[in-house]
């Protein structure tokens, strides 16, 4: 797996956004005209240099979509969790945040006339569904990798827009759990089980299908659409 360089067009600048007072740490790259921007949500202990989520990053740069790959914690709150790990399991300070990076992006000049979709692994998963249910007309759709959608609870029924959860085959408990959120969401879903592959799509060639199945949804639902199209719920 290689993680492909910056794209013709394309310029990562990092980026601080303001949480309710907390200063989070992003690293974007604007998309081409009439693309889209998707904004990752990481979880468990992940951070915007994770490998797996700049692979997949690098595969909607080169469709020309903008990305944005989030720190949802500081840095001193990084180290407490390094230790304690209970900050990842924090999902509703999380999706505050992803919400708070959600309403930054609609007040950039730049920006805020592209469609948004949200990308979630483990546990940002559950932090990017309520953050669509909380911001309805902003995110147009939602890929999760890995995820733990049921850890969004009672918001699922307010995720109006396109899902995606894409699950390894051997990942059994967590593609139970898929299952059973899908069944909630309020909105239309697909799951997509990627062949024997386990939770960190390590095998051979798991990976690289993870970003190809992201890729083209974000594409079809991102690119070249009007912001005015937001306001349906992005149903479609």
């Amino acid at each position: 797996m290689q993680v492909a360089t910056e794209q013709p067009g394309l310029r990562e600048i990092e980026i601080p956004v303001d949480a309710g007072g907390r200063m989070l740490q992003g690293s974007m790259m604007s998309p081409r005209q009439g693309a889209g921007m998707v904004v990752f949500a990481h979880g468990s202990g992940s951070s915007r240099y994770s490998r797996r989520n700049r692979y997949v990053a690098s595969e909607l740069q080169a469709r020309g979509l903008g990305t944005l790959l989030m720190d949802l914690l500081t840095e001193p709150e990084e180290a407490e969790d390094a230790v304690t790990a209970r900050l990842r399991f924090d999902i509703p300070m999380l999706a505050s945040r992803v919400v708070a990076t959600l309403d930054w992006l609609g007040q950039q000049p730049a920006i805020s006339s592209c469609r948004l979709g949200l990308f979630g692994s483990s546990t940002g998963a559950a932090a990017a569904l309520i953050a669509a249910a909380q911001r309805p007309e902003a995110v147009a759709t939602v890929v999760s990798r890995g995820g733990r959608p049921d850890l969004a609870g009672e918001a699922l029924p307010g995720v109006v827009c396109p899902v995606l959860l894409i699950v390894g085959e051997q990942d059994e408990v967590v593609l139970d759990l898929n299952e059973s959120a899908a069944a909630r969401l309020g909105g239309p879903s697909e799951l997509r089980i990627v062949a024997r592959a386990t939770h960190l799509f390590e095998e051979p060639g798991a990976l690289e299908e993870v970003a190809g199945l992201a890729a083209d949804w974000f594409a079809h639902r991102l690119s070249k659409q009007p912001a005015a199209a937001r306001t349906d719920g992005g149903h479609g």
